[in-house]
């Protein structure tokens, strides 16, 4: 096993601790680590993660729930929504990684530690947020109307 896939598996372990007993990530990570082995390579990664989770958790639970059909994020196993968490932390702050492969970990991760639903439920999530980000980026993209054009496109005069 590859140490980012061990990195994202303890941030998903860390993530699920201090959702579940409202802990400071800070402090759930170091209960991970006194509990656990992890080693450095896996630790540095990890840590990038969960704090990158913690620091944007608003922006990241407001698009779960946007785009999580006839799921309250309050009522989603505790485990799926930490591994959303992580995939969301990742499609949106972490451009080195391609959006495939956040998809794919976070499916695997599913299935691994949710239930036999986790992964179609997880996969469903994200790639109806990658599609939005897509379209958003590609919106971005296209150049602002001319303002020397009136709005028939005829040149203003």
């Amino acid at each position: 096993m590859g140490s980012r896939r061990r990195s994202r598996e303890v941030a998903v372990q860390v993530l699920y601790q201090a959702d579940m007993v409202q802990k400071d990530i800070t402090e759930a990570f170091k209960v991970f680590c006194d509990h656990f082995d992890a080693p450095a390579a896996v630790r540095a990664f990890a840590v990038e993660l969960v704090n990158g989770v913690d620091r944007h958790m608003v922006e990241i639970d407001g698009l779960i729930r946007k785009f999580s059909e006839h799921w309250r994020l309050e009522r989603m196993p505790v485990v799926d929504r930490s591994i959303l968490r992580l995939a969301v932390f990742e499609l949106l702050h972490r451009s080195d990684i391609p959006a495939s492969v956040s998809i794919n970990e976070a499916v695997d991760l599913g299935k691994k530690f949710g239930s036999e639903d986790s992964g179609a439920f997880i996969n469903g999530i994200l790639d109806r947020i990658r599609l939005h980000m897509e379209e958003k980026d590609a919106g971005e993209s296209l150049p602002a109307s001319d303002p020397e054009l009136d709005q028939a496109g005829d040149p203003a005069g």
